[in-house]
């Protein structure tokens, strides 16, 4: 199997180029549950030159539905400008919260505690995840195929840095996304409540997986808005009302 698992792998890591909207994985290198899609993952970690710089996570969706994925290090940006690939013309970004952990949280069959998890948390950052959706609209593809393929993520935004305590209680936020004239508005709200909550399952999960987390791992946990979609080329200003605002503009990667 693992020969399979690799080839899948490869093959999803290959789709991560420009204008890329490829047809549902061979039936022969398909995951057809839980612990096969996260084994592709885990070949394509082993596969790529850089290494984890985060994680994507939400509380489970169902007893055999993960919301887990791997953010890699050359895909981590911060500055004034951000340079990802395009899906369908546009930029697609989903507004979150980060979490960087200061200190090492190694594989354990034990896990760890909530307070173990708060106190390796270093700081907290408003972020974006870049999205782009590599299978066709048409593709037919299940979780299952989405979940090998990182879950549409094709890296991490890193905004400025929030006061940890008002991050904690950040279970709605008002958002706005504002280009120009174009302004979108969003009355945002944590798809788990409070957005700190699915680390503590992650961390509990990956580790007693025999993963290990290393200090410097930024970890999103899901968007207060869903997608947004925005123009390439124009400065863009994002405002979580009453906790920050910066602005970046938006490359398109070739």
């Amino acid at each position: 199997m693992t020969i399979i698992f690799n080839q899948a792998a490869q093959e999803l890591l290959n789709r991560r180029a420009p204008g890329t909207k490829a047809p549902r994985l061979d039936e022969t290198l398909r995951p057809l549950n839980l612990e096969d899609a996260l084994q592709v993952q885990s070949s394509i970690i082993d596969l790529r030159s850089d290494k984890v710089a985060g994680w994507k996570c939400l509380l489970p969706l169902a007893e055999d539905k993960f919301v887990v994925a791997p953010i890699f290090s050359d895909t981590v940006q911060q500055g004034a400008s951000c340079e990802l690939y395009a899906d369908n013309g546009v930029v697609r970004i989903e507004p979150e919260i980060a979490f960087v952990l200061k200190s090492d949280l190694p594989a354990s069959s034990d896990g760890y505690t909530e307070e173990q998890i708060d106190d390796a948390i270093g700081s907290c950052h408003m972020a974006l995840e870049l999205i782009q959706s590599r299978y066709s609209d048409d593709s037919g593809a299940e979780f299952y195929e989405n979940l090998a393929d990182c879950l549409v993520n094709q890296g991490l935004y890193l905004g400025p840095q929030l006061e940890r305590e008002e991050a904690y209680k950040a279970s709605t936020v008002n958002v706005s996304v504002t280009q120009n004239e174009n302004i979108q508005q969003f009355d945002g709200k944590h798809p788990n409540g409070l957005p700190q909550t699915p680390i503590y399952w992650l961390i509990n999960y990956m580790t007693r997986r025999g993963v290990d987390f290393e200090a410097g791992e930024a970890i999103i946990t899901g968007s207060y808005c869903g997608v947004v979609e925005v123009e390439f080329d124009l400065p863009t200003t994002i405002t979580y009302a009453g906790l920050g605002e910066y602005q970046v503009t938006f490359f398109e990667k070739n």
